[in-house]
């Protein structure tokens, strides 16, 4: 199977906390853990928070019924954002600069491991990415990431590091930026 037997649909924050369930069980399966553990856990309330937030879009990849994928995000608000605070190297001050529309974040990205290196991946990175507006996207991955590679071989650029905050399952991320739009 490969991504050509997968559908892609762009959902709304409030049908997305509508699958809730569905996302936390394909995360987990993802990660090769049980869908009840701290990890998936931490994912549930992560995720619950970003339906909310201005910019949210969630893209889902299904095999007939069975969700095999997805990937959601949102806008940074105008502003100084969380986002960049304390990165390393320190960039420019007109590149931290939010306007509220300038950058969406690609906050999760995350393929069933049965459906992984077959495409899945990359068609719902192109599909949730081709739809927005802003100029860039960021990501942030742990610093031995073994998706950074991958992130890397579709155009994204690592900028810097930041700290991680108490309770972050990582003591650091890399920060990633793509500049939009992104072909599909």
């Amino acid at each position: 199977m490969t991504s050509k037997h997968v559908s892609l649909t762009h959902h709304d924050a409030e049908f997305a906390a509508t699958l809730l369930g569905e996302l936390g069980d394909a995360y987990a399966d993802a990660y090769g853990v049980e869908p009840g553990d701290e990890k998936t856990a931490a994912f549930r309330r992560r995720a619950e928070k970003q339906f909310a937030r201005p910019g949210f879009a969630l893209v889902t990849a299904r095999a007939g019924s069975r969700l095999v994928g997805f990937a959601f995000g949102y806008t940074l608000p105008a502003g100084d954002t969380h986002w960049w605070g304390g990165v390393q190297p320190e960039p420019t001050v007109e590149f931290l600069e939010e306007t509220g529309s300038r950058t969406w974040v690609l906050s999760e990205i995350e393929v069933r491991r049965a459906w992984q290196a077959k495409g899945v991946g990359r068609a719902l990175h192109d599909e949730v990415l081709g739809a927005r507006g802003e100029e860039r996207a960021t990501l942030a991955t742990g610093p031995d990431a073994a998706a950074q590679p991958v992130y890397e071989s579709w155009g994204w650029q690592r900028v810097g590091r930041i700290p991680g905050d108490e309770g972050d399952y990582y003591s650091a991320y890399d920060l990633f930026v793509l500049e939009l739009p992104v072909s599909r």
